[in-house]
Order: C-alpha cells, then sequence, then structure tokens
C-alpha cells in the first residue's frame, strides 16, 4: 500500500504549493474598515482599516475617508459628492500599480450608484479608503497579495 501513501503526499504537497486565493477567505482573513476617534493634523476624520483573522487584529493602518465636510453626506446614492465608503461587504481586486503606489479595487456586494472605489495613497480624501502613506498603502497590497485576501467590511 506504499503507493497510496505516495498519492496522499502528491496531493499534499500540489496543495500547499497554490498560491493564496479563495482558501485564504475560508481560512478567514478579511479587511475591516472603520471609524475610529478624533481627526489626523490635516483636520480629517480618523478612520481605520485593519486585517483580522479569527477575530484578531493582525495589522492596523491610518485611513481617512470622505471629505471634512461631506462626513454626513449619503454615502450610498450620491457619487460625487465627497461622502465616505458606504457601509457593507466588498470584494478586494488583486494591486494594481498606480502613480507611483498602488491601487486596490473595491467592488460593492450591495446596491449602489458609487463607483470606482479603491484603496490607495492620498490625502486629502475623497470618497475611497486614503492612505496618507506610500509605505501604508504598499503594506496593504503586501497583506493582500501574501494572503489572497478578498473581501473588506465596512463597519460604520
Amino acid at each position: 500500500m506504499p503507493w497510496r501513501s505516495l498519492v496522499v503526499l502528491s496531493i499534499l504537497l500540489s496543495v500547499s504549493s497554490l498560491p493564496p486565493g479563495p482558501a485564504a477567505e475560508a481560512s478567514g482573513y478579511t479587511l475591516v474598515f472603520q471609524r475610529s476617534k478624533g481627526a489626523l493634523p490635516s483636520g480629517h476624520r480618523r478612520w481605520l482599516l485593519q486585517v483580522r483573522r479569527a477575530g484578531q487584529t493582525l495589522a492596523s493602518w491610518t485611513a481617512v475617508s470622505g471629505t471634512r465636510q461631506a462626513q454626513t453626506s449619503d454615502r450610498r446614492w450620491s457619487p460625487g459628492n465627497g461622502a465616505p465608503l458606504p457601509v457593507g461587504t466588498y470584494n478586494v481586486g488583486r494591486p494594481e500599480r498606480w502613480e507611483g503606489s498602488w491601487w486596490i479595487d473595491l467592488n460593492p456586494r450591495f446596491s449602489t450608484t458609487r463607483s470606482a472605489l479603491g484603496i490607495h495613497t492620498c490625502l486629502p480624501g475623497s470618497g475611497c479608503i486614503c492612505l496618507p502613506s506610500r509605505a501604508d498603502t504598499e503594506a496593504v497590497a503586501r497583506w493582500i497579495n501574501k494572503t489572497g485576501l478578498s473581501r473588506l467590511q465596512v463597519l460604520n
């Protein structure tokens, strides 16, 4: 029966060499985005983008979403008004090089007229998840590429 052991070993080795993908979502990696207390020195409301797994925060970055004056604007149905990202679940795209940093596409899993949503380096913010630091955007892109994470939850 040694041939069965070889087959099992071969299957295990081929699965372990697969790049991250849907299995990463099944393993529980997710991005969580939520308002935080306070403001940045620029006056923009502080938000947090976090990588979580099994209820534990593994990494966290300060971010911005929406302009200072549009924090209470309609977040779901008014594109172009500078409102923060709408609450809900999003599919996360693969990081792409963009303007010396990264663009990470966000596709809502709910109905909205908002479009062209993503995670990228910017300040001041508009309606995306804006990371003021290119190093932070690079770190988020590495986490996504490393874990294959494909889901974002905007909580508030």
